[in-house]
């Protein structure tokens, strides 16, 4: 039986990177903002500085309170940040010397410092050196580290840390049997790698097909996604999965019950199928049950689950093929997360859409919007 979809699901999380200043009330000094599972959104500034906003029950912005704001409050005792990710109820940052901070919910462990215990200001991930990059799925977490391997900590019931085991861990475990790894992705409860041959590989959960593997069978380790090559990004969702190709392409895997896989059906799909109409795609992100796209023109495409309006064309009705947001242009970079999406413009503003109750859209507001409205400047 298909779980249901509580209001704690995640997505997937995604990073949106650029060197930029703005103005016009927005964001300055921008340097990245991930999406987070839920219901926040982190922002790493040039100074090195880590910024969110949005909700706060068990402490995921990191400000040392459990307050949620609708305007970004500054991460505490963090300087000399070169990346950051959310999780479900959590968030991850990346030290300039290759360490790891945490911070927010840690139920089963996805902290990643040897506790079960929550926290609202960053603690520091255990016995973990030389990462290049980090990921944040619901209740677990991940880091790749300059030697290409994975390592994995938190929630594992799935199989999610790839370990060979179904035991959470509240520090990091390495993932088996994976090497020469380029980029990695967390999903709800699965996991995604990129290797450097241009494969895609998935453990985890697997109820609606989304390792790719032409199963609906957990794994434990990681599995190859079927008939893919050539891919350059991944990203994982709810309970699928998404990978652009070196042509421009976009393939999809796993649940569709919205249309998140964009194919024109809403038929799950165990084995990867083309979304329909994308070409020239440059940078896909994956919500709860919505995906997204940016094309090389600059223009952004969404597509599934719409009752939030994260598909943001001006309406609340779901659409299993892509269809474009509307009053966005130049855009560099984009994100996905449990009801909401965001992008980053080349001018340097960051813009959200879709549900708005914990203050994920940052513009001072709780008000779902169906078109992007731009997020507002630290107080």
């Amino acid at each position: 039986m298909k779980r249901i979809l509580g209001p704690g699901l995640v997505t997937c999380l995604a990073v949106i990177l650029a060197s930029c200043s703005s103005g016009g009330g927005g964001l300055t000094n921008v340097a990245s903002i991930a999406v987070g599972d839920v219901q926040h959104v982190l922002v790493l500034k040039q100074d090195g500085t880590a910024w969110a906003w949005g909700d706060n029950t068990y402490g995921a912005l990191g400000d040392g309170t459990n307050v949620n704001s609708s305007v970004p409050v500054q991460v505490s005792g963090l300087g000399s940040v070169t990346a950051v990710a959310g999780g479900g109820f959590h968030a991850l940052a990346l030290n300039s010397v290759g360490t790891v901070s945490a911070w927010g919910y840690n139920s089963n462990g996805q902290l990643g410092d040897g506790t079960t215990t929550d926290s609202n200001v960053p603690v520091q991930v255990s016995n973990l050196t030389n990462v290049t990059a980090i990921a944040g799925g619901y209740v677990h977490s991940l880091a790749l580290k300059s030697d290409g391997t994975v390592w994995a900590w938190g929630y594992n019931y799935f199989g999610a840390l790839g370990n060979y085991s179904n035991t959470d861990s509240s520090v990091p475990v390495q993932v088996s049997n994976l090497t020469n790894v380029t980029a990695i992705a967390g999903g709800e409860y699965l996991s995604l790698a990129l290797r450097s041959d241009g494969t895609v590989w998935d453990w985890g959960d697997n109820q609606d097909g989304e390792l790719g593997n032409n199963t609906t069978t957990a794994s434990s380790i990681p599995v190859q996604a079927s008939g893919l090559s050539n891919v350059t990004a991944v990203a994982a969702g709810g309970l699928l999965s998404l990978a652009l190709k070196n042509d421009g392409t976009v393939w999809a895997w796993g649940d569709n019950i919205d249309g998140e896989l964009g194919d024109g059906s809403n038929t799950n799909s165990s084995v990867p199928v083309q979304v329909s109409g994308l070409t020239n795609v440059v940078a896909i992100a994956a919500g709860a049950l919505h995906s997204v796209a940016l094309k090389s023109d600059g223009t952004v495409w969404a597509w599934g689950y719409n009752a939030y309006g994260q598909l943001g064309n001006g309406s609340t009705v779901d659409s299993n093929v892509p269809v474009q947001v509307s009053n966005l242009t130049n855009v560099t970079a984009i994100g996905a997360g449990r009801h909401y999406s965001a992008a980053l413009r080349q001018d340097g503003t960051v813009w959200a859409w879709g549900d708005d109750s914990a203050g994920e859209l940052g513009d001072g507001a709780n008000t779902t919007e169906t078109i992007p409205v731009q997020v507002v400047a630290a107080p």
